[in-house]
């Protein structure tokens, strides 16, 4: 049998109660502190985790559901949700719905059935009403990383889309830019709308007229960039585009560079994610980058607020992190 509470308490000298509030992370002095991390240490004592979830009837598990594992935006969140739940003493199951051929709201029978304490759903598809109101209505701690749909009663961590392309148009504004095109994304994407919004807000704020044979829609790869960009090289009149993200951007860059214009001498480019390529292209991209492990972060703070019962999810629901303008090389004075 290896150490128990009692052997640790003996041998820093203090009561049992007091080693099981250090070890539940309630506060204790300094030195007793430090008397029970050496008694800790020379013992090798590790608590029973499985007395513990019998006791707090909790399984100190929470679920990260994801629509793809693969995508490359997820690494960030991940790291921001692993070390807030590392720090509340947590594990994490990390699960990919595309890969189980299943919808992202099954897997909310993890909570129902009690293998899990909290839910972290993140994708930044569009999300069913009906699977929203569900969510909405659960009793269960569940956060959200996406579409949120602007309902109310819903914990939903996301960027803030709109204030990123508004940031570039102002940016673009700056350098003298006054017509400026736009290469929108696919309509299943929650924040294409967003993007697009903040779009139509600049340019009507800064006085600047809209068109819209200026606005192609692209499926986001480098290739659909690439031929959305061509449409609007036989448009002409413009003398700035904005790729409402990084791929579409470099596939513009490239139809631009093969229809014999400078960038940015002649012509200005603006992605929007700050994706490892846009730093590496020629001339590299000016962008936006999107606080990735701060949403993770936020997501996780506000789900384990549910599961120790601090806080309602429906309190100060949806959150919006601001996003960042990197300026690099692909946009010039006009």
């Amino acid at each position: 049998m290896g150490p128990t509470i009692h052997d640790v308490a003996r041998l820093a000298g203090t009561s049992k109660s007091t080693v099981s509030r250090y070890l539940n992370g309630q506060q204790v002095k300094k030195a007793t502190q430090e008397a029970l991390d050496k008694a800790i240490k020379e013992l090798n004592f590790h608590r029973n985790a499985n007395a513990r979830r019998l006791v707090l009837d909790r399984t100190n598990s929470i679920a990260v559901v994801v629509d793809n594992i693969s995508n490359i935006f997820y690494s960030g969140i991940i790291r921001g949700i692993e070390g807030v739940a590392n720090l509340k003493g947590y594990n994490c199951t990390f699960l990919s719905w595309t890969s189980n051929y299943a919808e992202e709201i099954s897997f909310l029978n993890l909570l129902y059935e009690g293998q899990v304490d909290g839910v972290i759903l993140v994708s930044f598809q569009k999300r069913k009403d009906e699977d929203l109101e569900r969510i909405r209505d659960s009793q269960y701690p569940i956060a959200l990383i996406g579409d949120h749909g602007g309902k109310d009663g819903i914990f939903a961590v996301d960027v803030d889309n709109a204030a990123g392309v508004y940031d570039i148009v102002g940016y673009l504004h700056s350098l003298g830019h006054r017509e400026i095109a736009y290469i929108s994304g696919p309509q299943h994407a929650a924040a294409n709308q967003h993007r697009f919004n903040g779009y139509l807000q600049a340019m009507e704020t800064l006085g600047l007229t809209y068109r819209p044979e200026w606005v192609v829609e692209s499926d986001w790869s480098s290739q659909g960039g690439y031929q959305a960009m061509k449409q609007l090289l036989e448009r002409k009149g413009f003398s700035a585009v904005i790729g409402s993200n990084d791929e579409a951007a470099t596939g513009a860059l490239r139809a631009i560079q093969e229809h014999g214009l400078n960038v940015p001498k002649q012509m200005s480019v603006v992605g929007y994610d700050d994706i490892s390529i846009s730093e590496w292209v020629y001339p590299s991209l000016t962008t936006v980058r999107q606080p990735f492990e701060a949403i993770g972060r936020k997501a996780a703070e506000g789900l384990f607020q549910q599961i120790e019962g601090v806080q309602d999810k429906s309190e100060e629901a949806i959150h919006l992190l601001k996003p960042k303008l990197i300026v690099r090389d692909s946009c010039g004075t006009k």
